[in-house]
């Protein structure tokens, strides 16, 4: 995997913006004391679930993989000249 800019700003950002997505649609409700790795694990399968993302392989699913492909899906959401993309 390739090291992505602000990673860790871009993975909170999708964490936040997942969570926000997941009860909207009304397919979650997240309690706060939810663990990250929980919420991780839950918005990487809804994402892939919905064809919002490309699964990785079962035998590649980690948190690690899961973070990075994460961090990927909220890059492409936000626009050009956002400043963690910078």
């Amino acid at each position: 995997m390739k090291k992505i800019k602000n990673e860790a700003e871009l993975i909170k950002l999708a964490i936040n913006t997942g969570v926000k997505f997941a009860e909207l649609r009304g397919a979650a409700i997240f309690e706060p004391t939810d663990a990250q790795s929980e919420k991780i694990l839950y918005i990487y399968r809804l994402l892939v679930h919905d064809k919002l993302i490309q699964p990785l392989p079962e035998d590649q699913v980690s948190q690690k993989s899961m973070r990075h492909k994460l961090a990927i899906w909220i890059s492409k959401q936000l626009p050009k000249d956002h400043l963690l993309l910078k």
